[in-house]
């Protein structure tokens, strides 16, 4: 749990309670990141910048090993005001007209402005390369009717117009646009095609990623056709079906990195 010590305009003050005996030993991002109920790279962030001070005053690190009875104080910066700008970021146009454009979103890229990527996203790109975006998802996520995750490449739909993105959105909710991806898996799978069920919610330690959970989560299915096979790499394409969670965001009963999945 944490006490609010103070707020106002400007920063928001937190106190911990004492760490517990069986939390002892825990590294303090990971600590914080549970009794704050946030991302540990966003707890990673409050360290790195010195918010986090013990009762002696003492900034600590996230490598920290927390003691039983510790309390940290934290400081939460107040909220910067987002608004997409335009900026002069090279685009790979795969397609354009007038209502939407079609461009192959690089690894590491972010798709649109939010906490600690503020510039740099996809946004920036398109408010620079179009002069109109649909508005329907704000000024942080205009033209926006899809996402990849930052470290995934792969071809994105922007709308120009609300109408564009109205038709987008309607053809992804019908199925009647379909996603696919390509990956090299670790291994050497022995199956030529597959269906991999399971069950997808928020990671309890990192509310902003998913895991595969036993029970309690949203059903995730994964079709997989093996393509080629290289020693002991395979190349795969993935399909999410039915509800299913795009393969990039952990929707199968393996973990998940951006060099495809381990068993």
């Amino acid at each position: 749990m944490v006490s609010v010590e103070e707020r106002n305009e400007e920063s928001e003050v937190l106190n911990t309670d004492p760490v517990a005996a069986e939390e002892a030993g825990e590294r303090a991002d990971v600590f914080l990141a549970a009794r704050l109920d946030v991302s540990r790279a966003n707890v990673q962030k409050l360290l790195e910048e010195g918010n986090v001070t013990r009762a002696d005053g003492k900034v600590m690190k996230a490598n920290h090993r927390v003691k039983a009875s510790e309390v940290f104080t934290v400081i939460i910066p107040p909220p910067i005001d987002l608004e997409a700008e335009p900026e002069n970021i090279p685009l790979d146009i795969i397609y354009e007209d007038e209502d939407v454009i079609v461009v192959n979103k690089p690894r590491g890229m972010v798709v649109h402005p939010a906490a600690g990527n503020y510039t740099g996203t996809l946004v920036n790109a398109l408010l620079y390369h179009c002069k109109n975006l649909s508005g329907i998802n704000g000024v942080i996520r205009p033209g926006i009717v899809h996402r990849l995750d930052k470290d995934t490449s792969g071809i994105m739909i922007a709308a120009k117009n609300d109408k564009a993105h109205i038709s987008l959105s309607e053809q992804i909710q019908s199925k009647e646009a379909k996603r696919s991806y390509l990956a090299i898996v670790r291994g050497n799978i022995k199956q030529d095609k597959g269906r991999i069920e399971t069950l997808i919610a928020r990671d309890p330690k990192e509310r902003k990623k998913m895991a595969v959970v036993a029970s309690g989560g949203r059903q995730a299915i994964t079709e997989y056709e093996v393509l080629e096979h290289y020693g002991k790499f395979t190349v795969v394409r993935l399909q999410a079906a039915d509800r299913a969670y795009a393969p990039n965001q952990g929707a199968y009963g393996v973990s998940w990195s951006p060099f495809g999945w381990r068993s």
